[in-house]
């Protein structure tokens, strides 16, 4: 018989480098956090560190599991990323149209604009902005402590396939090819 540690010094030689390097940044991370370090909770701290999207539901969290062949179910994702919300891993963004997205908890401050058609989500900061805030504030006797902004439109992508859309209707109208 083998003893406990003599097997995880074992698996441990089984797995790359890399991913024991970031397992132990996770499992850190968790701790430091007051979470214990559970496989989903890694898991899911690996896909919204690692995504390219960095404004993510909990459906396209629980998509890239499916994708990383994760046994992981809807409701333990959104039971995880409510607790990560709690501890103050990730941030919790209800923008129009009713969705929530999760983003980690960002280090420096930043602002978001939203397209009303894809979602697709851009950070910003300007420095312009964020001194009209604090005059406007200043003007009303007000000390902000916090802010958050969201602007919307149609992104650039989603307005040339509108552009594209229009131009086909009025040829279909027309008759004209």
């Amino acid at each position: 018989l083998y003893s406990v540690k003599h097997l995880q010094s074992w698996i441990l030689k089984l797995i790359p480098d890399t991913w024991e390097r970031d397992m132990t940044t996770e499992n850190q991370e968790l701790r430091k956090a007051g979470l214990k370090v559970t496989l989903p909770r890694v898991k899911i701290l690996q896909i919204l560190e690692n995504s390219v999207n960095k404004h993510m539901s909990a459906e396209d969290v629980y998509k890239a599991l499916i994708e990383a062949d994760e046994d992981v179910g809807l409701a333990t994702v959104y039971r995880v990323l409510t607790q990560f919300e709690t501890a103050g891993l990730v941030m919790r963004h209800h923008f129009e149209g009713g969705h929530s997205v999760f983003e980690l908890t960002p280090v420096d401050h930043h602002d978001h604009i939203v397209c009303n058609k894809c979602g697709r989500v851009e950070e910003f900061y300007d420095e312009i902005i964020e001194a009209q805030q604090d005059k406007i504030a200043e003007n009303y006797g007000f000390k902000i402590t916090d802010h958050s902004m969201y602007l919307y439109g149609i992104c650039d992508i989603c307005q040339k396939s509108d552009a594209w859309a229009v131009s086909v209707i009025r040829v279909t109208k027309s008759g004209k090819i």
